[in-house]
């Protein structure tokens, strides 16, 4: 899916999901369709302390239009890949409404930079694999650079 469709998708989904509400508590079956959040996921947010429903005399969660916002707010945080302190900074920071913007935008400055670290790892592990397919005759003989070096052997080396 390409950077615009996830988008799109993503938006149209939580667009979609909020929507529907007219003010009425709902179920965790409910939240988790409204939210697109699974309901496993849901009580861990509970669980860890990101979001709180409010319990029905029977003991049941019972969830708002606001709470249903909240879900979509840490899904979306966390499809562009926040951590769930991350998340929780952010919603503390969502719910300030004197917060600065400029810790906001330095929490996804930080995430940024994570990621681009990432970036740079996979590219270092792609070209060491790279390497490692062209060195690897790929036939019937039963060394194998790949398994040598993943055993810790250099590659090019006998040990």
């Amino acid at each position: 899916m390409t950077h615009i469709a996830f988008e799109q998708h993503n938006r149209s989904g939580l667009a979609a999901g909020l929507a529907t509400g007219n003010g009425q508590v709902m179920n965790i079956g409910q939240a988790a369709q409204r939210s697109g959040l699974p309901a496993k996921t849901i009580r861990y947010y509970e669980d860890i302390g990101l979001v709180s429903a409010d319990r029905a005399s029977n003991g049941y969660r019972d969830y708002s239009d606001a709470d249903i916002h909240r879900l979509a707010f840490l899904q979306r945080a966390r499809a562009l890949g926040f951590s769930i302190e991350d998340c929780r900074q952010l919603m503390d920071l969502y719910r300030d409404r004197n917060r600065a913007s400029h810790d906001v935008r330095e929490l996804a400055r930080s995430h940024v930079a994570s990621i681009d670290a990432k970036l740079a790892e996979l590219g270092a592990m792609r070209a060491t694999l790279s390497h490692l397919i062209s060195a690897c005759h790929g036939d019937d003989r039963p060394d194998c650079p790949i398994l040598e070096d993943i055993a810790g052997k250099a590659v090019g080396s006998r040990q």
